[in-house]
């Protein structure tokens, strides 16, 4: 369990105008956007998560007993992926882009120049609060913009550690923190400051809010939310590869993943044997007595602890169920006998509890999935291609795998967002970039040559070369 910490306080609406002041500033100088300030900056943050590794992994583990191996994997390793891929390719993103000009431009070029926007704001989650913070940063910085982050207040470790590297290392007129309650320092902030972009992950309900803030600035904003993403266990997958794979996207951090699998539907006539391999991974990962495991995370906070326990009394327990109120964790659970109008069939379950329905056809999975639209991300296990091609581009989703879970989020290469309800805009790698750059575009004209025929007044020839310029 964590320690005691003292909450940081709210940020004062003073010191919140001084910061965006100082930054809007600083971004007005043009010192940000030089390709070697961005370099010099990524190599800097990426020396003191180095430097403060083993800290930074303990206060995830003090947040939210996090074993040190999902703490590197999920979060530091993660970033430094995400600013080595930044690193190796910022050069060739920051170039301007040649692009083709229509014929009755002549003598023109086209190109396209990818500015910062200015003053960014990025609000963090409490569930990965180390890697869902700072890869946005990571990707404003790379784009040029000055960044003010919000980490969680209910990872209170995590947050005062990440103030002090911080705060030690970066000027806060490029890169600085706030604190606080964020139902309150975000409002404050949001209603009462116009920032450039905002970025924002977590809940549907916050994200709804955030927006609505942003709204009267007219302000751009990236929501990165959730949603009941499914996993699809067709009868021709690997089923013992397909339950390694599912025990672990869904067990990790306890469950408190935004992508993991929030339910299962396993085809009917292998649901048994697929069941016995699925009990058969989670004893091999988290043993008899996962509650004794230091792999298996604990629950946020009491309010979610209580929540997940109340789930329980939903279905037919199948597996686990089993709970310990002293250090808030919760078995591996799997529950059938599901109706859809159970909170378990309705809610983001966000915890260590897998609903088991099944199928018989693709068209019946559509449908179940339909029940709970737009998920933030898809799975299916499966070696029909046939299947696998009815599902990928059948179903709306914000990203996903094929033969596996969760990992596609760890690929800088791959942008990662949501759609409808699940969230909108995209980052990692080049779509971080982009998200945090406004795509400038410019036509630019030789004056040695200028047909007089486009201007007035107009004549016969101006319409028949304008049909020739211009013709279907």
């Amino acid at each position: 369990m964590k320690e005691n910490i003292t909450a940081p306080h709210n940020t004062s609406i003073a010191k919140q105008k001084e910061l965006i002041a100082k930054q809007k500033e600083f971004f007005n100088s043009g010192e940000t956007k030089s390709y070697s300030f961005r370099k010099q900056q990524l190599q800097k943050l990426n020396q003191i998560v180095s430097t403060n590794e083993l800290a930074i992994l303990e206060a995830l583990k003090k947040d939210l007993g996090k074993p040190h191996f999902e703490g590197y994997t999920s979060e530091v390793g993660f970033i430094y992926e995400e600013i080595k891929t930044t690193l190796k390719h910022l050069s060739s993103w920051m170039k301007p882009k040649s692009v083709g000009t229509p014929l009755a431009h002549f003598p023109s070029k086209s190109s396209i120049h990818s500015e910062p926007k200015g003053v960014t704001l990025i609000i963090g989650p409490w569930n990965y609060p180390f890697q869902l913070l700072l890869a946005p940063a990571v990707a404003a910085i790379s784009a040029g913009n000055t960044c003010i982050l919000k980490p969680s207040e209910e990872t209170p470790h995590t947050a005062v550690l990440v103030e002090e590297i911080i705060s030690q290392n970066f000027d806060e007129s490029f890169l600085a923190l706030v604190q606080g309650e964020g139902r309150i320092v975000v409002p404050e902030m949001i209603e009462n400051n116009r920032f450039d972009h905002i970025f924002f992950t977590g809940s549907v309900p916050v994200g709804r809010i955030v927006a609505q803030l942003a709204a009267p600035h007219l302000t751009p904003v990236t929501l990165e939310l959730g949603g009941k993403s499914p996993g699809i266990i067709d009868k021709t997958a690997n089923l013992e590869v397909a339950a390694r794979r599912i025990v672990f996207g869904k067990w990790l951090n306890a469950g408190q993943t935004c992508v993991a699998p929030d339910y299962l539907l396993i085809h009917k006539t292998i649901k048994a044997k697929f069941l016995d391999e699925l009990k058969a991974a989670i004893i091999q990962s988290y043993g008899v007595s996962p509650l004794e495991e230091d792999d298996l995370a604990f629950i946020i906070n009491q309010k979610r602890y209580e929540t997940l326990k109340g789930y329980l009394k939903e279905g037919d327990l199948l597996y686990g169920g089993g709970y310990n109120d002293e250090t808030r964790k919760i078995e591996p659970t799997l529950i059938s006998g599901l109706t859809f109008d159970d909170k378990l069939l309705q809610d983001e379950i966000f915890g260590p509890i897998l609903p088991i329905l099944t199928y018989e056809t693709v068209e019946e999975v559509k449908e179940i999935v339909s029940k709970n639209p737009y998920p933030l991300s898809f799975y299916v296990f499966t070696k029909d291609k046939h299947v696998e091609k009815e599902l990928i581009h059948g179903i709306q989703f914000g990203g996903g795998a094929i033969n596996n879970a969760i990992v596609h989020l760890a690929n800088p290469e791959l942008p990662f967002g949501g759609i409808g309800t699940s969230g909108f805009g995209n980052y990692h790698g080049k779509a971080g970039f982009d998200a945090f750059s406004h795509q400038k575009s410019i036509l630019k004209s030789g004056t040695w040559f200028d047909l007089k025929q486009k201007y007035p007044p107009y004549s016969k020839l101006s319409m028949k070369l304008a049909r020739f310029f211009m013709r279907k």
